[in-house]
């Protein structure tokens, strides 16, 4: 079905894994119109200290992020895992227009519908200044390549 996301809850490890790198995925591809279609049309937001909902505000939320965050390389990592629900930690990386860069934290509570699509995204983040020299995620931009150690590899 066009409106089915797979996998589709209940998640076992094996779908929540792959329901994380569908998403790490999506977001490496910095585009807002592709990655808002992840979540319900309802689907709402707290990124920060920021609420957003339904699919326009996720896709103006997104273009604003990425037209300011540049360069940005992320990855998630699987946290836990139930029913409907999934959690992740991450850490993305990206630089400002003056050439400051920085490393962002951060942990993700995820809701999904019967069709796998997102529901509720409820997001805690931080941003660390960082020296170019310290970034960890050299990859070219877009997904993150198989053998690029995962958050835990990089001690992260």
């Amino acid at each position: 079905m066009e409106n089915q996301r797979p996998p589709l809850p209940p998640f076992d490890y094996e779908s929540a894994i792959k329901k994380v790198q569908a998403a790490e995925d999506g977001w490496n591809s910095r585009n807002p119109q592709k990655v808002a279609l992840a979540y319900t049309p309802d689907c709402v937001w707290r990124n920060r200290s920021e609420f957003v909902a339904g699919r326009p505000e996720i896709e103006a939320f997104l273009t604003r992020k990425w037209d300011k965050e540049l360069e940005y390389r992320l990855i998630k990592e699987l946290w836990t895992y139930g029913g409907n629900r999934i959690a992740v930690r991450f850490a993305y990386e990206w630089r400002d227009d003056s050439g400051q860069w920085y490393r962002a934290y951060g942990n993700e509570n995820w809701e999904f519908n019967e069709d796998g699509l997102m529901a509720r995204r409820i997001a805690s983040i931080n941003d660390l200044p960082i020296k170019e020299e310290e970034r960890k995620f050299h990859w070219p931009l877009g997904a993150r390549p198989s053998d690029h150690p995962s958050l835990s590899g990089l001690v992260l």
